[in-house]
């Protein structure tokens, strides 16, 4: 109906004009409802996760990943895949129910189309009933009512979740300009292994169910700039008596004028600390002083990036699993930097910590780029953006982060982090 009423219109200015008016009063959403939407879903699908885990119906056919030959032998898929899989079509299509349209503006690693040898398909979407839900899950899963009827139920679980500062947003955004990339489960070989014991070096997590999350990322499909992220973490601490676990969950919002999010009142804390310490810092060493940045890298990262990480931030290199805890890592403020330079984490790794970044007033930047640039000629950082296919590129590399990336919390700090690294780099392309 509204493209014939474009084409209708099209002769008179008038009538474009209110054509726009009406289009952008039916399409236009108050961001504070997107984002409490998001974050009530992204909760759903920690549940997701969690009972995955904690159910033993779930979690025996979770643990089987971890032999071979012993795949469904109906369906060609792995339970993990079909986690990851319920996990995003319950945010897909939970965000459809409350804001119809958005729904095709979803997109994620995972193809929820399943096919067995006999060349049938079942394409799992979300059921109306939970009744539904199990007939279809059935199939899926080889006619094993147990784990349907206690996947589905989870599925079906409603889920309330608050923050008053969400209250304060007022501003509204067009809907048909919003893009959304999901991670359902990043850092799938942690989840699957499962430790729970792993502790943390300086608050960060080598490994473990600590470095599993949940990520969603809003962007502008004009632009690619991103706009709202929610970063939920589910296994954050365990009740040894029980052995449940809980979560957290992180977000932010940035958009023109505003940004916001849910770190605000620690941030502030920390600034003033750190304001404390700049008004000490001439006091300081030539040895603390040579070494002021801390970086989170992969257990990958190349031995040429690691060599020079460790002239510029001493013994304060940590590392760690998962590409959006890593993220997480800076977002909380446990270490200045993220950086790696392989080409291996997504549009769907990245985009959510991102727009929490840019709410904080940093951001994540290709690192290729970063290297090439030239700073003395004012050039602006080479942020990701997330609504552009890589050139030649087929089948998820298409949305590959190729140069590589910088994820930081502070431009002036990116700034001098940049020119001590190119300074340390050996003369190499650090990103072929």
């Amino acid at each position: 109906m509204e493209d014939i009423f474009v084409v209708y219109c099209s002769d008179s200015p008038e009538g474009r004009c209110r054509f726009h008016q009406h289009r952008h009063w039916k399409a236009r959403f108050r961001m504070s409802a997107i984002l409490r939407e998001l974050l009530r879903v992204s909760e759903k699908a920690a549940n997701i996760a969690r009972a995955c885990r904690q159910q033993e119906a779930l979690f025996q056919l979770l643990i089987e990943e971890k032999k071979e030959g012993e795949k469904n032998k109906k369906f060609a898929v792995d339970f993990k895949t079909l986690a990851d899989v319920l996990v995003q079509e319950v945010i897909k299509q939970n965000m459809e129910n409350k804001f119809p349209g958005l729904g095709k503006n979803i997109l994620g690693e995972e193809s929820n189309e399943f096919t067995n040898d006999l060349g049938e398909k079942i394409i799992l979407r979300l059921c109306p009933t939970e009744e539904e839900t199990v007939e279809l899950l059935s199939k899926v899963l080889n006619g094993n009512k147990l784990a349907s009827e206690a996947l589905a139920k989870v599925v079906h679980q409603d889920v309330t979740f608050t923050d008053p500062t969400l209250d304060s947003i007022e501003i509204s955004i067009p809907q048909d300009i919003l893009g959304i990339w999901v991670d359902p489960i990043d850092s799938t070989y942690q989840y699957i292994k499962g430790s729970a014991d792993i502790k943390s070096n300086q608050g960060i997590f080598p490994s473990g169910l600590q470095c599993v999350t949940i990520l969603i990322g809003v962007y502008d499909l004009q632009t690619g700039v991103p706009l709202m992220g929610v970063i939920n973490q589910p296994f954050v601490s365990q009740d040894l008596n029980t052995l449940r676990w809980k979560g957290q969950c992180y977000w932010g919002l940035s958009y023109m004028d505003t940004n916001i999010h849910s770190l605000q009142r620690l941030d502030s804390t920390r600034k003033n600390s750190e304001a404390r310490s700049q008004m000490t810092e001439n006091t300081s060493s030539e040895a603390e002083r040579s070494h002021p940045f801390s970086a989170v890298i992969s257990t990958s990262e190349k031995d040429t990036i690691k060599a020079a990480l460790s002239r510029v931030c001493g013994e304060r290199i940590f590392r760690a699993a998962g590409a959006g805890y890593k993220s997480l890592c800076v977002v909380q403020g446990l270490v200045d930097i993220y950086i790696f330079s392989e080409d291996t984490t997504f549009k769907w790794d990245s985009c959510a910590a991102h727009a929490i970044l840019r709410a904080m007033g940093g951001g994540m930047v290709d690192l290729r780029e970063c290297l090439q640039r030239n700073s003395e000629m004012g050039l602006d950082l080479p942020q990701l953006v997330y609504h552009v296919e890589n050139e030649g590129a087929a089948g998820v590399d298409r949305w590959a982060n190729k140069g590589g990336l910088i994820a930081y919390r502070s431009r002036k700090q990116l700034e001098t982090f940049l020119s001590l690294l190119i300074q340390n780099l050996a003369p190499v392309d650090t990103c072929t």
